[in-house]
């Protein structure tokens, strides 16, 4: 700028990955109605449960369903950075007070600031000019709607320690207006914006950062800057908004303990407004990273492996999260390459969190407009094979050749998917050409690209006279089974007979992938 109750539920509706035998048939069908009855029945008892002040009580708590139905989430990095909004090639913009309050000569952010604001441009001076005088929290939600994200997560404070809400403990910690009441913008952007984006159906959240790097209490005493500012803040946004999601951040300072985060979520999931619908994220101590919280993250990354704990990937649309001026076209994903992401995240049971930086005169760029409306497209189309499915036995088929390896890691890890798609072999190394979901009765096959006139999925069982169809194509289509293989025959569609572009998802009712045969 990521509970182990979740985790039963996650196995109890994870197909079992054990060789083809009389248990592959009873494990699947476990794997479908009966577990999906049963993670939501848990869901149900686990309302009235009280959480203890301790990791072990706290991870019981069951993963809200909306949260593993939902799939794709809008992030927004917005904050006096935003009026700045510069980086360095390939970095975060948000990070702008920390970085260029290092004076060395060298340092290109502080070079940047005192060639176009001067050595005695104070980072506070930019509150003022943040001032959202074109924001639109209605055109905001319905592009976030139009997207077909299904909730959203707003800054309400970054590292920086400026609210978008009237945060009285900010102004009394820095000794000055520090909040968008009583500074700059004079409203109160996240009630604005929560107010509009529930409007539209969508849930909404916030980000909430624990530390403030220059935060005058922080620096003197750290304990009492959790006790006396972070802990009554923490309380009073979540009362004032009942945010349906957390994601907690720069935690990696303290232990847990110190940052009193068991306490805090006891409260969160007991007593506070919200408590029956929150999800938080994995960000609440240097040592709980995908090790406590109701989803566990990953930033920049490849997202986890499996489905074994809810997990999100979350990540920008170029370099950085926070609004970036000099980032061009190139350092922009296209759509396509988000919308084989989300495919790929989702068949291995993920979410995608995906950020966008708004100006600090309160408008979305054009250009994150027009890549949430392409995404969006693409799942009014095809949305059935995304939202409220679950990892299938196997989250994907290769072709034949050599499978690349994919590393997994909390942090910054390279994925290059768009090199790993396809229909035939890359010279000797296989590609995926296909993403499988699923849901109680039905598999979801998603290719990258069409498949050609015809498509086969291999190993799977269906009925000989299996029904499959093509989402948003009218009609059943062609099939046989042979084997342990399926055959589509693909419908004839010019370029304006398509329904969508990028990626085409097959229905396949019935259907059951078996373990991959060796070959």
């Amino acid at each position: 700028m990521a509970s182990l109750e979740g985790r039963a539920i996650d196995r109890r509706w994870r197909p079992a990955q054990n060789p083809e035998n009389m248990n592959t048939k009873r494990m699947a069908i476990y794997g479908g109605v009966a577990a999906w009855l049963g993670a939501l029945s848990v869901a149900a008892a686990g309302a009235g449960e009280r959480y203890e002040a301790r990791w072990e009580s706290l991870d019981r708590r069951p993963t809200p369903s909306w949260f593993l139905d939902g799939k794709f989430g809008i992030f927004i990095h917005w904050g006096v950075y935003s009026v700045p909004a510069w980086g360095a090639p390939r970095s975060y913009a948000e990070w702008y007070w920390q970085r260029m309050a290092d004076r060395k000569p060298d340092n290109v952010w502080w070079q940047f600031h005192r060639k176009n604001y001067g050595e005695s441009f104070d980072y506070k001076d930019f509150a003022p000019m943040f001032r959202a005088e074109l924001f639109d929290p209605a055109q905001w939600a319905d592009i976030f709607r139009r997207s077909g994200a299904r909730y959203v997560v707003l800054t309400s404070k970054h590292h920086e320690g400026f609210c978008l809400w009237p945060s009285q403990e900010a102004n009394r910690a820095w000794g000055r207006p520090w909040n968008s009441v009583d500074i700059g913008p004079r409203r109160d952007l996240l009630g604005d914006l929560a107010q509009a984006v529930r409007a539209q159906g969508l849930k909404m959240g916030f980000y909430y950062s624990l530390y403030e790097w220059f935060n005058p209490l922080w620096k003197a005493d750290r304990q009492r800057y959790v006790r006396e500012h972070m802990i009554p803040q923490f309380k009073d946004v979540v009362t004032r908004y009942r945010p349906s999601i957390i994601f907690s951040d720069g935690e990696w300072d303290m232990p847990s303990s110190e940052w009193k985060s068991e306490e805090l979520l006891a409260w969160l999931f007991n007593e506070s407004p919200c408590r029956e619908d929150v999800v938080v994220n994995d960000r609440w101590g240097k040592e709980t990273r995908h090790r406590h919280g109701t989803y566990y993250t990953t930033e920049y990354g490849a997202g986890m492996k499996d489905a074994a704990h809810a997990w999100e990937e979350n990540r920008g649309m170029g370099y950085s999260y926070g609004y970036n001026r000099a980032e061009t076209i190139d350092d922009y994903r296209p759509a396509r390459e988000m919308i084989m992401m989300l495919a790929d995240l989702v068949s291995r049971g993920g979410n995608l969190l995906l950020d966008i930086g708004p100006t600090g005169d309160g408008r979305i760029p054009v250009i994150m407009q027009q890549r949430l409306l392409e995404i969006g497209d693409w799942l009014r189309v095809n949305g059935e094979a995304i939202y409220g499915t679950r990892a299938a036995l196997r989250d994907c088929q290769w072709s034949a050749g050599k499978r690349p390896t994919q590393e997994f890691k909390e942090y910054m890890q390279e994925y290059k998917l768009m090199e790993a798609i396809g229909q035939e072999p890359r010279g000797d190394r296989a590609v995926k050409q296909a993403f499988f979901t699923s849901k109680p009765g039905v598999l979801y096959a998603i290719t990258p690209g069409w498949p050609g006139p015809r498509f086969v999925i291999r190993d799977i069982r269906c009925r000989p006279d299996v029904e499959v169809t093509m989402l948003g194509v009218p009609g059943r289509l062609s099939a046989r089974v042979e084997g342990r293989n399926l055959v589509i025959e693909t419908p004839s569609l010019g370029v304006e007979g398509a329904p969508c572009r990028d990626a085409y998802a097959f229905k396949v009712a019935g259907g059951e992938l078996l373990p991959e045969a060796a070959r």
